[in-house]
């Protein structure tokens, strides 16, 4: 009887555990309705607000695109396959999603999705359901004709939801455009090492472009996973008005 009660309890704790992470999700109030934010993996989120869906690099198998699985509008940053994802992009219901891409996206998205794309480039901007969404530039640093991330191929994006100024990175080094923004409420901003920035060049530019909060994603290198706990305490240690959001992306 003690085994079969303890089976019981590793079950429902098991259920319970999964269940807990697929609602996982952060309520930011604006003057039209609330935001959640949802982690899924690495550089994949979900954002929901007004019975409306963003999917922003939507990526894996993860339990979470069962129960939320018709995106309105699916921005996807780069060609790299933990971004641009079809497999993943096969399993949703993208019959009325709008596709907002880099160039280099368009080029690789099947014809199926083709009547649904908006390109962007850097610095373009457009609206949809009520959104606006810029595209910003993401390249690594130095500038080189080999890099994994050239300038111009990609875009970070920044979504304009509500009175809220969303700033999603994308694979970017501690480019000038990053240090350049100004009044963003909540970023995205990535660290891993080789393909990005370390913690340290986050937490600098995180510095001097000020959101007031920002949320390590992006952060599993080539060596593992980034110390984001210590990206927060450079942060919050050196500006403790900007509020640093540990999530879980990585499960």
């Amino acid at each position: 009887m003690k085994f079969k009660n303890l089976l019981i309890s590793s079950v429902l704790l098991a259920i319970n555990f999964g269940f807990a992470q697929s609602i996982d999700i952060d309520q930011i109030k604006t003057l039209n309705g609330s935001i959640g934010i949802q982690p899924v993996t690495h550089a994949s989120l979900i954002l929901t607000h007004n019975n409306k869906s963003i999917f922003i690099d939507p990526h894996g198998n993860s339990e979470i695109y069962k129960t939320n699985n018709t995106p309105d509008i699916i921005l996807i940053t780069d060609i790299h396959g933990d971004h641009l994802d079809l497999t993943t992009l096969n399993q949703l219901n993208t019959s009325k999603s709008i596709f907002i891409v880099p160039q280099a996206v368009a080029n690789k998205l099947p014809e199926k999705y083709k009547s649904q794309i908006v390109v962007l480039k850097n610095g373009q901007g457009v609206h949809r359901l009520d959104y606006f969404i810029q595209a910003i530039a993401m390249y690594n640093l130095p500038e080189e004709s080999n890099s994994k991330h050239p300038k111009g191929r990609g875009n970070g994006y920044i979504l304009s939801i509500g009175d809220k100024r969303i700033y999603i990175s994308g694979d970017t080094g501690d480019i000038i455009e990053m240090r350049s923004l100004r009044n963003i409420d909540i970023a995205f901003v990535c660290m891993n090492l080789p393909y990005t920035m370390d913690i340290h060049q986050a937490a600098s530019a995180v510095l001097e472009f000020k959101p007031k909060t920002v949320y390590p994603y992006h952060y599993r290198g080539k060596n593992g996973l980034s110390d984001v706990k210590k990206f927060k305490e450079i942060v919050i240690s050196k500006d403790p008005n900007i509020s640093v959001k540990l999530k879980n992306w990585y499960r």
